[in-house]
């Protein structure tokens, strides 16, 4: 598998060409932050450099598009005439049934379970969310609870942790940390500044800074309507951490 890497079917270019805007419609802008970087619009191929930015239908029709790939992830791309938000939802779908599937979770009787049920207490001097003055206000409160809802939905693997003045995210390690503000999430992404795609430049390079939370790059978040714009910088981190993350 070597020879393959992911690729953005529709392209990650801010820039986007006029065929892809005109196929998206007018709100093309929030189509492709919204969706870019999700299961729908992923896939592998062997012709990174060859497809670029070109329209759907030159990289379904092109030698080595989809409609002659090998893979059978490509295979329903190889029978689709146009690329859209509408061909994205439901492609994520159709690979999200399968996946359910191919990993199906395993059927353990009761016994079992009890036996390696985690201990629910919380540890000695561990901290809760009533430990951050901040987030008991509701409209903050209203926000965390939908960002922190939409961080534990990327995996099943991704742990929580209240510590004293943030909260951490973490699969292998810390991939976003919440410090809750006044007026605001901050957010700290564990990932290089030079590596964040951010066509918004929304993001802050904190290298050299002192901060809570891990990272070189620093997000603000106060409103429900820019959450699936974050959403996809905080995926990138998290991305980058589970091996998945280089840039197609």
């Amino acid at each position: 598998m070597d020879e393959y890497s992911i690729e953005h079917i529709l392209p990650q270019n801010p820039n986007l060409p006029t065929a892809w805007q005109q196929v998206l419609g007018a709100d093309w802008q929030r189509v492709q932050q919204q969706w870019l970087h999700t299961l729908g619009n992923l896939t592998l191929t062997g012709y990174n450099a060859e497809y670029s930015d070109r329209p759907f239908v030159e990289k379904r029709d092109m030698t080595g598009g989809f409609k002659q790939s090998p893979l059978k992830l490509n295979a329903d791309l190889g029978q689709l005439n146009v690329w859209n938000e509408t061909a994205i939802q439901e492609r994520a779908g159709r690979l999200a049934d399968m996946a359910l599937t191919v990993w199906a979770a395993p059927r353990l009787d009761v016994a079992t379970l009890i036996a390696y049920q985690p201990n629910k207490a919380p540890p000695s001097g561990g901290y809760r969310i009533e430990d951050h003055p901040y987030l008991l206000a509701p409209a903050l409160r209203a926000l965390f609870e939908t960002f922190r809802k939409q961080v534990l939905a990327l995996d099943p693997c991704v742990g929580e942790e209240f510590l004293k003045l943030y909260v951490a995210y973490k699969a292998e390690t810390n991939f976003v940390d919440v410090v809750p503000q006044a007026r605001r999430l901050q957010l700290s992404l564990n990932m290089p500044f030079a590596d964040i795609h951010d066509p918004k430049g929304i993001s802050k390079d904190v290298t050299s800074i002192g901060r809570w939370g891990n990272g070189d790059v620093e997000v603000g978040l106060a409103s429900l309507d820019d959450l699936p714009y974050v959403m996809g910088l905080v995926r990138q981190s998290y991305e980058r951490q589970m091996g998945d993350g280089g840039q197609p």
